[in-house]
């Protein structure tokens, strides 16, 4: 995956992981992307569910983030995620999870995120709130 609006091993989390997250599609939706490897996985082969939780997380955060910055880089903070679990993914299957708005103001967005495998099947779901971090003013700039 290469391109415009692609970004890559930009935090810890993103490097110990190995997902890539595009804001690049214009439609104001993110998307995280992972193939799962023998790193990702629990004891029973499966992937383990905190990463599940992790990579909705980040793609409903920086859904969030296009609503202040077309390259999808401004800071929000997770208030709350709740996550359901629908099916296991396996070592070797490509994930993506997309975020989408539901509702919300200037200081709090409801983000909802669909974790789906490459044939299409649903993984799992979140909903979440998130809230922008204030940026400080630059200088020279009223």
């Amino acid at each position: 995956m290469t391109g415009e609006g692609i970004i890559r091993g930009e935090t810890g989390a993103q490097r110990l992981l190995g997902y890539t997250l595009d804001v690049g599609q214009g439609d104001g939706r993110a998307r995280c992307h992972l193939r799962v490897g023998p790193e990702h996985t629990n004891r029973h082969g499966m992937l383990h569910g905190g990463i599940v939780a992790t990579i909705l997380d980040n793609a409903m955060g920086a859904t969030g983030s296009l609503t202040r910055d077309p390259e999808g880089r401004h800071p929000f903070l997770t208030i709350s995620l709740n996550t359901q679990y629908l099916a296991p993914a396996r070592e070797g299957e490509a994930l993506v999870a997309v975020g989408r708005i539901t509702g919300g103001g200037r200081k709090l967005l409801f983000i909802e995120g669909e974790l789906r495998a490459e044939d299409d099947r649903l993984v799992a779901t979140a909903t979440g709130v998130f809230k922008p971090v204030s940026q400080p003013a630059k200088e020279g700039v009223a």
